[in-house]
């Protein structure tokens, strides 16, 4: 079979042409005259049987047409090929005009002959190219050997889809069908391909071994995308996506750039109503300091704020390789506006000072903190260094260089805290709600769950579990969390940022808490593995500080609702900022101790909901009342 790995010589394909060409010219008489020529109409065929394959093999040799790869053979090849023969047939027209009115009042060429010589020769050029391509994809790889594929969608892009699959993979994958809600599609063919009801997709995949299924449909609806993931799942089957039209390389689809789908979509809701006009109208022209810039949240605050048209952005974060990522990323933005990369510890009371003095930055968003449970339940100090003191710092300058609005990124952990981490937050949310009475800055608070692959999340750590071939390990088996996407995350604190006065909590509907046993098999399935076959799960029982479930309220809170369904409003004890700043001072005093009991028992006497699990500080806790509270 190494024939097939060569290609046909270009000077080949020209006498191929020119054999056609003349077997045009005969078929065009033939026809014409019912395959019975008369004499008057042999006598100048010689002439015109030479002429027209001059022409015809002059034009093919300037267009170069004959110099493409047959296999390969695209819709523009055959464009190319029309636009050609049709120019040749135009110029015999023009021969018969200048025939007629300036040698010898005959037409050189019958126009019937002209007609039926160009039908002939496109289809014959182009036939015997479309013959080879496909006796070459069949010889490579036989249909029966093709692997079948559904797509979902037979509107456009569905069509683009099967051409963009046909013209990089025509030789593995073979269309079986296309699936749509439409019921006037159905029955039809589309490509030669039948239209089915979407709802014949469980059917169709019992009955036949699909590999793939491509969603090529814009704008299908988180619900129905989850109905047919879920589905496609049951049967083993692989589901792709189309990414949007703006993603496309050079403004055409290829199957390389169709991608699988990942959990993330099975999780996603209906897109996110934003107030734009609201939001661009907060942040247009303004100068925005984000700390933390360079993390999963802020990244994506940034990109964001962008479409808003601030005046300037000031990124600060500690972390010096994702701060240079992030800074690669704005260069190559074309729509960038003025911004500037600090690498900062936002505990440096005096660098910070200077950046706000020569900035003078409008509104703050606060999204650097520490995140990992375990790890801050080990390290205290560093917990309460960064995520009180962190806070207390950029507060406090935000007060006073006179910032409008300091939106603070917070976490479900702080409610009813069981670790250090989550008691830290909760401090930070505290110190920052307590200023918002006495200042002319408007503190704003934001609290949501756990954000889908930002990087204290459960999905990179199951993706490389299962690409390493397992174990997946959890913590416990019915541990539960609230999960939301980055961007979804993202958009909600900037609208929520946009909609505060100063002194709330926003708390995001995260909708339903999601197993993540229930999560860790879905991912395993999406892999198109088996569990207990080709990879186990192991729990390997809850980790220092761990819940088995999240909240996003206090006991004693409850909440308002706001203009947005996905937003509301917690309403929070009232804090006294005197006792406030007192006990956090005391705080921050112990770090120099470096003692992590007597930092923790100092977290617990600020928040009596404080109550370790897992945790070696299991043994401070009393019921102790808080001083910071009012009754």
């Amino acid at each position: 079979m190494d024939f097939l790995n060569k290609n046909i010589p270009p000077i080949l394909i020209l006498i191929f042409d020119i054999l056609i060409i003349a077997f045009s010219v005969i078929m065009a008489y033939m026809l014409r005259f019912n395959f019975s020529i008369p004499e008057i109409e042999l006598l100048p065929l010689p002439k015109i049987f030479v002429y027209i394959i001059i022409i015809r093999t002059v034009s093919f040799l300037i267009s170069k047409t004959y110099k493409g790869i047959i296999r390969y053979t695209s819709t523009q090849d055959v464009i190319r090929m029309f636009f050609v023969i049709t120019l040749g047939s135009v110029f015999f027209v023009i021969t018969n005009f200048v025939s007629y009115y300036f040698i010898n009042d005959k037409y050189f060429i019958p126009f019937s002959i002209i007609i039926i010589d160009f039908i002939t020769t496109i289809l014959g050029v182009t036939s015997y190219r479309v013959l080879v391509k496909i006796t070459f994809l069949e010889l490579k790889n036989p249909t029966k050997n093709k692997t079948n594929v559904l797509i979902f969608g037979a509107g456009e892009l569905g069509v683009i889809t099967k051409r963009a699959l046909d013209r990089d993979a025509g030789t593995k994958y073979k269309v079986i069908g296309f699936l749509d809600d439409n019921n006037k599609k159905i029955g039809k063919k589309l490509e030669n391909v039948k239209i089915y009801k979407s709802t014949s997709l469980e059917k169709l995949l019992k009955t036949n071994t699909i590999a793939h299924i491509i969603l090529s449909v814009n704008n299908l609806n988180a619900i129905r995308k989850k109905e047919i993931i879920e589905t496609c799942l049951e049967y083993n089957t692989k589901v792709l996506n189309v990414p949007p039209v703006s993603g496309w390389i050079n403004g055409e689809l290829s199957f390389k750039q169709i991608k699988k789908i990942n959990i993330e979509d099975l999780l996603e809701r209906d897109e996110i109503k934003l107030s734009k006009e609201k939001i661009e109208e907060e942040l247009k022209g303004k100068t925005i300091l984000i700390t933390g810039a360079a993390g999963s949240i802020g990244s994506e605050l940034v990109r964001q704020i962008l479409n808003f048209k601030p005046k300037k952005l000031i990124l600060i974060d500690q972390a010096e390789t994702p701060l240079y990522q992030l800074e690669l990323e704005l260069i190559d933005n074309p729509n960038v506006i003025n911004y500037k990369i600090i690498l900062c510890d936002i505990c440096n009371i005096s660098r910070m000072k200077s950046i706000f003095k020569k900035f003078k930055p409008d509104i703050v968003y606060h999204a650097a903190a520490y995140k990992h449970v375990p790890m801050m339940e080990n390290n205290p100090v560093e917990a309460t260094l960064t995520n009180v003191e962190g806070t207390k710092t950029v507060s406090d300058l935000s007060v006073e260089f006179k910032v409008r609005k300091f939106i603070m990124v917070s976490t479900d952990k702080a409610v009813n805290p069981t670790s250090v981490m989550g008691a830290s937050k909760r401090i930070s949310e505290i110190y920052a709600q307590s200023l918002n009475s006495k200042s002319e800055t408007r503190f704003i608070t934001t609290r949501f769950g756990n954000v889908l692959g930002s990087n204290g999340s459960v999905i990179p750590l199951f993706t490389k579990q299962i690409e390493t071939g397992g174990p997946v390990t959890i913590t416990h088996p019915k541990v539960t969390r609230f999960f939301m996407t980055i961007p979804e995350a993202c958009q909600l604190v900037l609208e929520a940022g946009t909609m505060g006065h100063g002194g709330e909590i926003f708390i995001f509907d995260m909708g339903k808490s999601v197993k993540i046993v229930d999560l860790a098999k879905k991912m395993i399935k999406l892999s198109r593995l088996t569990l207990g076959k080709d990879i186990q799960i192991v729990y390997t029982g809850l980790r220092p500080g761990e819940k088995l479930f999240e909240e996003l309220l206090n006991n004693e809170e409850n909440t308002l609702p706001t203009y947005h369904p996905q937003i509301m409003i917690a309403k929070d004890k009232e804090c006294v900022p005197e006792v406030v700043s007192k006990e956090v001072d005391e705080l921050l005093q112990l770090l120099n101790k470096k003692d992590n009991f007597i930092i923790v028992k100092k977290m617990k006497d600020i928040i009596p909901e404080y109550i370790s699990q897992n945790s070696i500080f299991e043994q401070l806790d009393t019921a102790s009342n808080s001083p910071v509270e009012k009754s």
